[in-house]
């Protein structure tokens, strides 16, 4: 069964301060996406498709894509405007791309088969490409999907608010997302929702929450399709930073009964860069992996 990995990688990394998707973080200059395209590989993934804004794709193809292509098949697909329905004006002064389910519709004419879809700027670990890639090669159900969920201790950063849908499951199966967009990791290690200011909402730390590992079969793009032009339709023009998000998508979905997500367990460890100040620990954290012979000593 053929499987693709879907890497959104056209973000604007406002927080971060630049883009952070083609930042060395590895001991030799790797970038984040450089480990899970290795990851997915020998997973048994067999094409790459990197959804990049258009003015990246020389950059992207000198930092990684040249060299990825040496292993797998890499397909490009562009973010930008150019790909929004034809009845669908862009509001004056608007900049920022239209989200992640946008995103991967960028890619759909390049996908024909079971994929994954990840961040370009996240680290996901082994076990999780292993267990999505098992889930892909035996999925049938056109009306089924898969998440791979990470503990939110794990995903938050003691350096600023991070968003997170943070997850209900039942019987393996999710059940509910809901988008938290200002959840901070406070020094004495409350996590707390302060989108209505602080001292916030206490989080449970064990809460599953999802960091964009999602796997499809190539029919979720009617419903993606769908669920983006009725956004658009709804979306207040004067709003220029509102998105269309994959974590929103699925929860609705999951309410109309569009759509069933199995939650895969994995003993993978997430970690990401959100903040400048988040990259010399992601840095550490690299080298001591391929220093345990998780990695080569060059990827």
């Amino acid at each position: 069964m053929n499987t693709t990995l879907v890497v959104m990688a056209a973000g604007m990394a406002s927080r971060y301060g630049g883009n952070k998707q083609i930042t060395g973080m590895g001991p030799n200059g790797e970038i984040l996406l450089e480990y899970s395209v290795h990851d997915a590989v020998r997973a048994g993934f067999d094409k790459v498709v990197l959804i990049i804004r258009p003015e990246m794709l020389e950059d992207m193809k000198r930092i990684c894509g040249d060299k990825l292509s040496e292993k797998v098949r890499v397909e490009y697909a562009f973010q930008d405007y150019g790909s929004l329905p034809d009845w669908y004006a862009v509001p004056e002064g608007r900049v920022k791309p239209y989200g992640t389910v946008h995103a991967v519709l960028c890619a759909a004419d390049c996908v024909h088969e079971p994929f994954a879809v990840i961040n370009a700027d996240d680290y996901y670990g082994v076990d999780a490409f292993r267990k999505m890639r098992d889930y892909l090669a035996a999925a049938a159900d056109p009306g089924r999907a898969a998440m791979v969920g990470y503990r939110l201790k794990n995903t938050v950063s003691i350096h600023g608010a991070v968003t997170r849908g943070v997850c209900a499951v039942s019987d393996g199966r999710l059940s509910d997302v809901n988008e938290v967009a200002c959840i901070r990791l406070f020094e004495d290690g409350r996590i707390a929702d302060t989108s209505a200011g602080e001292p916030g909402v206490d989080l449970d730390p064990e809460a599953l929450v999802s960091m964009n590992f999602w796997g499809f079969l190539p029919a979720a793009f009617d419903a993606m399709r769908q669920y983006f032009e009725a956004f658009l339709r709804d979306a207040d023009p004067a709003d220029l930073k509102a998105e269309c998000l994959l974590p929103v998508m699925v929860g609705d979905l999951l309410k109309t009964g569009g759509l069933a997500v199995d939650v895969l367990s994995t003993d993978a460890v997430w970690f990401g860069v959100t903040y400048q100040q988040d990259r010399p620990l992601v840095q550490r954290a690299l080298r001591e992996l391929h220093e345990q012979g998780v990695y080569p000593g060059k990827l």
